[in-house]
């Protein structure tokens, strides 16, 4: 006979009133960080529709005030989500007026899509070579990309700055994009995920006369497509916000990308700071949203725990 068919109705009644409340701190819990983790982003973007009297008001830096009320210099700002009076402004002359932002967010892009592209191209085949090509030195060399993946990124920054000033990349686009095709996290996450797929799936395929290439393609890659979807997002999300590459690489303002436009944004340009936020940060919110599920299963299955 079961534990819960000895209780009192009274030590059953405690025990549900605990389950309840645990479930209730637990709801708590995790909603004041939803709110904690949510806040920046709804801030940003109840603030781009301010006009820039209120967010100056609302925002006030020691650069614009005057000599004649240093006791305003230390005031706090008054944090505010909503306007009170909304307008569009800030958009027009983020999309409209200011052509900086457009061409700074086509050179994000053109930065940005080239490196996932590749990534995946790179990281498929050598996660294939790494699962499935098992050689006696394949366990060594990818000891040595994991050691790789571990160095901190300023290690590997000045030699990659070499090797592009010497290839006379530097001041273009392929100085970013090149070490970002061949970045070593994509490797090991997508051989972590087909280690994990059955050998009996490759035996029937190889006993039907398949070669590596099919193989590869025709068995390994659609198994994968859920960690090659997880990695591409990764991926998209790490290079999407890319700040000391650029500031190193490219001295050009108008080649740029859109992380730096932003980072450049003065006190005075407070508005057009929130506007550009938020279109910033579209791309990477609709490419979690859509592909959430794969991601979270892509992590799972490989066997990272977070």
């Amino acid at each position: 006979m079961s534990r819960s068919l000895l209780l009192s109705p009274f030590e059953a009644k405690v025990n549900k009133n605990k389950s309840r409340t645990a479930k209730a701190g637990a709801i708590i819990t995790l909603s004041l960080f939803v709110v904690l983790f949510t806040f920046p982003m709804i801030f940003t973007v109840a603030n781009s529709f301010m006009s820039n009297a209120e967010i100056s008001e609302s925002y006030p830096s020691n650069a614009n005030l005057s000599d004649e009320q240093p006791s305003l210099a230390n005031a706090y700002m008054r944090f505010k989500l909503i306007p009170e009076e909304v307008t569009l402004r800030q958009y027009y002359t983020v999309l409209v007026l200011n052509t900086q932002y457009l061409v700074m967010f086509w050179n994000s892009i053109k930065i940005v899509v080239p490196i996932v592209l590749g990534q995946l191209l790179v990281s498929c085949m050598a996660a294939y070579g790494f699962s499935i090509l098992k050689s006696k030195w394949s366990d060594y060399l990818f000891f040595l990309y994991i050691i790789i993946m571990l160095m901190p990124f300023q290690v590997t920054l000045v030699p990659n700055y070499i090797v592009a000033s010497k290839m006379g990349l530097i001041g273009s686009h392929l100085s970013i994009v090149l070490p970002g095709v061949f970045n070593t996290f994509g490797v090991f996450l997508l051989r972590q995920y087909m280690t994990g797929i059955h050998g009996a799936y490759i035996e029937a395929a190889r006993m039907d006369g398949a070669n590596h290439w099919q193989v590869f393609r025709h068995v390994i890659i659609p198994m994968s497509k859920t960690g090659i979807a997880a990695l591409a997002i990764l991926t998209f999300i790490d290079n999407w916000n890319m700040v000391e590459q650029p500031l190193i690489f490219i001295k050009e303002a108008i080649k740029q990308p859109l992380s730096i436009y932003l980072a450049t944004l003065t006190d005075k340009a407070r508005g057009i700071a929130f506007a550009a936020s938020v279109f910033y940060m579209l791309p990477m919110l609709l490419s979690f949203m859509y592909w959430e599920d794969y991601l979270v299963e892509g992590i799972q299955l490989s066997g990272i725990k977070a």
